[in-house]
């Protein structure tokens, strides 16, 4: 009998963040938002405004395609544009009332099927804890990788 290797620690994130992807657009969808529409009316939610730049950098855009996003939530009065005050030159994104409650609908429903997601997994805090552990050792620079013993810290073995 042969031994298939398991799927490496990539493969795994990859497989979850690909089948949670689906599952948001899906929830998403009964809404009228797509995924990208929701980074980005999330990301501006609080008021401040944002520019351009930022919001890209959060929503994991590339500027171009944030720019035709954005012309069609402002055709759709989902968001405005307006000039910073501090710097005319700039612009920032703002919801309008339509974005705010589109946003507002989203994140209720997003949050309802999140909290069954996590009832359905015994330990999910485990979890929770286990992903913040692991994302701020895949912040650390490369040449600060941890090695195999630290690794075992953060991602025991069974």
């Amino acid at each position: 009998m042969s031994s298939v290797p398991s799927p490496g620690l990539a493969h795994l994130l990859s497989h979850a963040e690909r089948r949670l992807g689906l599952r948001m657009a899906a929830v998403l969808a009964e809404e009228e938002c797509t995924v990208e529409q929701w980074r980005v009316l999330s990301i501006i939610a609080d008021g401040k405004g944002h520019p351009m730049t930022e919001i890209a950098d959060q929503a994991l855009m590339p500027a171009p395609s944030l720019t035709k996003l954005v012309d069609r939530m402002v055709a759709d009065n989902l968001v405005h544009r307006r000039p910073d005050r501090a710097d005319r030159r700039r612009v920032l994104l703002h919801l309008t009332a339509r974005g705010r409650t589109r946003h507002q609908r989203a994140a209720h429903r997003l949050l309802t099927d999140q909290t069954r997601l996590l009832d359905a997994i015994d330990d999910h805090g485990d979890l929770v804890r286990l992903l913040a552990r692991l994302t701020a050792a895949l912040d650390q620079k490369p040449a600060e990788a941890p090695t195999e013993a630290s690794a075992e810290k953060i991602l025991p073995v069974s």
